[in-house]
């Protein structure tokens, strides 16, 4: 099978139960469940990840650079967007 007849997959892993989960890097695969393999091999060799999710490419959409203007732009009217004046209890480790 040619590189051209697989699928490209996301990988994204998460180093610690709990935490957040991390865009690792692509691996190309005819399934889901090669991708989990392949995913596993190249990025969790030396247990870096306790879990790992894999996506095709295909399924992910983003936004454009030229949308950066009415896509993103800020809303100063609402200020309860912006979390400047909440504080942060003690012993909050991740937020």
């Amino acid at each position: 099978m040619s590189d051209k007849q697989l699928q490209l997959w996301e990988v994204f892993t998460q180093k610690k139960t709990g935490m957040s989960f991390e865009h690792a890097g692509s691996v190309r695969a005819a399934d889901k469940e090669m991708a989990l393999l392949n995913a596993r091999d190249v990025y969790s060799r030396r247990g870096e990840a306790t879990c790992i999710w894999v996506v095709p490419s295909e399924c992910i959409s983003s936004s454009s650079p030229e949308d950066i203007a009415s896509f993103f732009e800020p809303s100063d009217d609402k200020i309860y967007r912006h979390p400047n004046f909440y504080k942060t209890p003690d012993g909050i480790k991740q937020v």
